[in-house]
């Protein structure tokens, strides 16, 4: 042990998990970790947004410790882990001599850092990415029954993580073509296919709403070089803070010799393209390519032990780079040290504000995936995010949360109002009202259809099919039929009532059935439509989402 880790590796990776679980302990939550700690709640082989393993490792987690150090304690074995298996990963020894630089390299990437101790997808993805890099490596130089099926376990275990680990596997995979001809390569493929049909069998059973929502439902903008592309390349730099110039000379000057480093400079030069032509389509994200710091850190830290005069520059630019980061560190926990306001200050606060209003009332919030599971996190109550046409679907709206708070007393919380029977404050002086409903009730999985999928704006009347997942028939009285229509982007610009046909006669949605109507549309008046929305309205509650964004024919 002590040949592969000297022992002031050790020193530097105990200081660095103990930083992370004072970080874990002392700062509140962000809104997608409560979210995420939403998921945990109801373990399940996926969810709206992300396949399960976020969830998993917080439900794991919640086994050990309660509160944030409960949702973050596997992240903060999972970085350290992944700092150690980037350490196996350096072949050159003269790394032993330079251990403190390995620290600071990895500490004064900020994702990177952060991701020590938060829990989001990108935690495991990272894990698992330096966990598949060093399970390849011994595969391209010994392959057998063993380590393929170690390598399919982890290849799943990476789509386990995150969707976007399939850029991971492919680039890899495509910067050794010879590969297709092993016959371990393709016993890996199969282990990994078998251990991920739970997944595909989950994303059938609910319609693949996962790969609708990010390659089709997923608000999109008219194009800007600054929003987009320019954004994207601001990203690439923030990813690597201070030390950029080095990492991306060390991609530069990267002469793999042998599979692996070339795996990691096609690993590197594949993510960077792949989302570099993205963002001439759509915003681009920073931790979207957050997983180039794996391959990066190794061909930076590479050139940082065989040039020394770049050493030098790295070192003290690591240095400040740390101190910067610490300080942010402390931000995170006490707003004060900056004029800024971030997710992770006054959650608690308002949380608690609240409770001290509605009791132990459940809390709809509406048009809020984020509040709801921030508000029953730190108060133990139960909450609800109730999703409108102006908004987007998300777990809430496929989960059985709704069911829950049916004919109950509940408190509703809207963005809409200025007014209401009680409100309160969050950090940045935002108030926030509402008023309570006696006897809730609401209809947000009702969906509806086109029977061919595609309608004309000048069709006089057509066929609206609805079909009614719940255990009883609902009265159409209590409903308003609507339809918003959307731009080419997809961004909702009206909402137009739904004209049912009276001779259609009908009184209820059957229960568990599918109902026809005939309607007519009213058109828009200030745009020119590429897509339409249905959209239901229960109980005089806003306009819910009841189905996809149908292309309208010209």
């Amino acid at each position: 042990m002590a040949d592969r880790f000297p022992k002031a590796f050790f020193i530097f990776l105990g200081a660095l998990f103990l930083l992370n679980i004072l970080q874990s302990i002392f700062t509140q939550l962000i809104y997608d970790e409560a979210y995420y700690w939403y998921y945990s709640q109801q373990l399940d082989w996926g969810y709206f947004d992300h396949p399960p393993m976020v969830a998993f490792l917080i439900w794991l987690g919640n086994l050990l410790f309660d509160g944030e150090l409960g949702v973050r304690f596997i992240s903060c074995l999972l970085g350290s882990g992944t700092i150690t298996i980037l350490w196996l990963l350096v072949d050159n020894e003269l790394k032993k001599k330079f251990v403190p630089h390995f620290f600071l390299l990895l500490f004064s990437m900020a994702l990177f850092n952060a991701y020590g101790f938060l829990t989001l997808p990108d935690t495991p993805l990272l894990f698992f990415t330096s966990l598949f890099l060093l399970v390849y490596k011994k595969f391209i130089t010994s392959s057998s029954f063993l380590i393929s099926l170690l390598l399919g376990l982890v290849m799943a275990a990476l789509m386990y993580s995150k969707y976007h680990a399939v850029l991971v596997i492919i680039f890899v995979l495509l910067s050794n073509p010879g590969i297709i001809k092993n016959k371990f390569a393709w016993l890996a493929v199969v282990v990994a296919l078998l251990c991920y049909t739970p997944h595909f069998i989950w994303l059938y059973d609910h319609d693949f709403v996962s790969i609708e929502y990010h390659l089709s439902e997923r608000p999109n903008q008219p194009y800007s070089f600054e929003g987009f592309t320019l954004g994207y390349l601001l990203n690439l730099i923030a990813n690597f803070g201070l030390l950029f110039p080095w990492f991306y000379l060390a991609l530069f000057k990267a002469r793999p010799k042998d599979k692996f480093k070339r795996a990691l400079v096609f690993l590197s030069y594949g993510i960077i393209l792949f989302f570099f032509l993205s963002s001439f389509q759509r915003r681009t994200q920073a931790q979207w390519v957050i997983v180039i710091c794996i391959p990066m850190a190794l061909l930076a830290y590479e050139y940082l032990l065989s040039n020394t005069n770049s050493r030098k520059w790295m070192y003290r630019l690591s240095i400040a780079s740390t101190v910067i980061l610490l300080y942010a560190r402390l931000w995170l926990v006490h707003q004060p040290l900056l004029p800024i306001e971030y997710e992770t200050h006054g959650n608690k606060e308002w949380s608690e504000r609240l409770e001290a209003n509605v009791g132990s009332n459940p809390v709809i919030f509406e048009n809020s995936y984020r509040r709801a599971p921030m508000y029953a996190f730190y108060t133990g109550n139960e909450a609800f995010s109730l999703n409108n046409i102006f908004y987007r679907r998300n777990q809430y709206s496929i989960d059985d949360s709704e069911a829950k708070m049916q004919n109950r007393k509940i408190a509703y919380v809207t963005p809409y109002a200025n007014s209401g029977d009680f409100s309160y404050t969050i950090l940045n002086g935002q108030e926030y009202y509402g008023w309570y409903i006696d006897d809730f009730e609401s209809y947000r999985k009702l969906q509806c259809f086109i029977a061919n999928g595609t309608i004309k704006l000048n069709t006089d009347k057509f066929t609206l099919q609805i079909y009614n997942p719940y255990d009883k028939s609902i009265p159409l009285s209590k409903m308003d039929l609507k339809v918003g229509y959307l731009n080419h982007y997809k961004q909702l610009k009206e909402v137009k009532p739904l004209e049912i046909d009276k001779k259609s006669n009908v009184k209820y949605l059957k229960v568990k059935d599918t109902t026809e109507l005939r309607c007519s549309l009213v058109l828009p008046v200030d745009v020119q439509p590429e897509y339409l929305k249905f959209s239901i309205s229960e109980n005089g509650l806003q306009s819910a989402i009841n189905s996809p964004s149908i292309k309208i024919k010209k």
